[in-house]
């Protein structure tokens, strides 16, 4: 354990304030230029987080990063499917992608509408395809997509930079008790182990006693 928080340690030193672009920029490439495909963005938000509570990063900027990335990122995606959606599926991306995917991302915003633009997020397959889907069907912009991508920016920027910091508070817990935090786990099993062997000797004791009894007369 101590291994794992000396490592994020030296990774902070080495890269310092640039993990608010790092960051920031993988939440906005996740849409924008279907990133997400690949490296989702909320693996670098947590790791923001962590950082966030070592010192590294400011909490309230990386949240504020986080969010604005997350909302343009969207925007962008929306703007690129607005556009060129119809080729950049026949495009060799489009084909890398994959119809099948594309073909769910379809279904996802046709079955919920404004609304798949904020549970879409919860996903990364379909947080990197449903902006560019939306701006394909044409999603009125500012009276639909906007506002749910703004809720959705707010609640996944914020909730992955906090979830980060969340886990550095319960890594350094852990860390603290892990010396006595197995003791009552191996006292457990010792007493599973005991109580088995007592089980099993009481059993061969029975048997012959059994084996001795007379048969019942017929």
């Amino acid at each position: 354990m101590r291994g794992v928080t000396q490592f994020l340690e030296h990774l902070g030193e080495q890269v310092g304030a640039w993990l608010y672009v790092v960051a920031g920029g993988l939440a906005f490439g996740e849409a924008a230029i279907l990133l997400g495909m690949l490296l989702p963005g909320e693996t670098a938000l947590l790791v923001a987080g962590y950082f966030c509570h070592e010192g590294v990063l400011s909490l309230p900027v990386m949240v504020g990063v986080a969010v604005v990335a997350a909302i343009l990122g969207d925007s962008v995606g929306y703007a690129v499917g607005h556009r060129i959606g119809r080729p950049l599926q026949g495009s060799r991306l489009g084909r890398w992608v994959g119809e099948r995917r594309w073909e769910q991302a379809t279904r996802f915003l046709h079955r919920h509408g404004g609304k798949a633009v904020f549970f879409g997020r919860l996903t990364a397959m379909l947080r990197a395809l449903v902006p560019g889907m939306a701006g394909i069907a044409r999603m009125p912009y500012y009276q639909t997509f906007l506002p749910w991508n703004v809720a959705g920016g707010l609640l996944w920027g914020s909730g992955c930079v906090l979830l980060g910091y969340g886990f550095a508070a319960s890594l350094h817990t852990v860390e603290r008790y892990l010396t006595w935090g197995p003791v009552p786990i191996v006292v457990a099993v010792a007493g599973v182990l005991v109580w088995l062997e007592v089980r099993s000797h009481r059993r061969e004791r029975s048997e012959p006693a059994r084996e001795r009894e007379p048969e019942p007369r017929q």
